[in-house]
């Protein structure tokens, strides 16, 4: 899988559970656009560093139960353990829709529902 889009998703997620923002950031386009339905939409890289530098201070843990690709979009199923809103971890499901342009992340429209499981 070596050089795929499914295969630069997982490098970055790799990055994100290091704790490596800007390893993650290095996958992405400058104007990388990011919504999380229902909360709104980040626009560019500077926006989304300034994000995870608050939501990911922790490192969160992802499970990738399917990685779907087709042309320039990749679908990611799985749960994803991070701290919730009252900074406890949390569970959620996520589904995330990912498009690449050159190579690079360049769109997100996730999907995060918290299942009430606390850790």
């Amino acid at each position: 899988m070596p050089g795929t889009n499914k295969s630069i998703l997982l490098q970055a997620n790799e990055a994100i559970v290091a704790g490596d923002h800007e390893g993650f950031l290095s996958h992405c386009t400058d104007d990388i656009r990011w919504t999380t339905v229902g909360e709104g939409t980040l626009e560019g890289k500077e926006a989304v560093r300034q994000w995870m530098k608050g939501a990911y201070a922790t490192p969160p843990q992802f499970k990738v139960d399917h990685l779907i690709a087709e042309d320039h979009t990749v679908v990611a199923l799985g749960t994803i353990i991070a701290n919730g809103d009252d900074g406890q971890p949390t569970e959620f499901t996520y589904s995330d829709v990912w498009r690449f342009r050159d190579r690079k992340m360049a769109e997100l429209r996730a999907f995060v529902v918290p299942t009430g499981k606390s850790r």
